[in-house]
């Protein structure tokens, strides 16, 4: 189910070493259905593609399971592109969503375009 997303506010950080590289973390402030979140997309490198995962939380309004849906609405608002959505053993949702979908706005493109050069 698509939801309208309120507002955006988003905001971009290129974390610390990790593993065998640095990742990219793009922070969201969304207001979805009255309930106004922040979410955290971290991007790392899977071979030649950079993939995001967030999780949705099980504290938020709606439990695990609308929260998920919130950002799902929120990254389809955003990219235009539905992203995908994991369902662990353990009952946490994981939503993902590839990189260069979020490279279309100029203010993130040259970051990203940098993180991809360096990593």
């Amino acid at each position: 189910m698509s939801r309208p997303a309120a507002w955006f506010s988003i905001c971009l950080h290129i974390c610390s070493f990790y593993g065998d590289g640095f990742l990219l973390r793009i922070k969201i402030t969304a207001e979805v259905d009255g309930v106004k979140r922040e979410y955290a997309i971290t991007f790392s490198r899977r071979g030649r593609a950079a993939v995001g995962r967030a999780y949705a939380k099980a504290g938020a309004p709606g439990g695990r399971e609308a929260d998920a849906e919130r950002l799902v609405a929120v990254v389809k608002a955003l990219t235009d592109k539905e992203p995908e959505v994991r369902r662990m053993k353990s009952g946490r949702v994981a939503v993902e969503c590839g990189l260069a979908d979020f490279a279309r706005y100029k203010e993130l493109a040259k970051y990203i375009m940098v993180w991809i050069i360096v990593v």
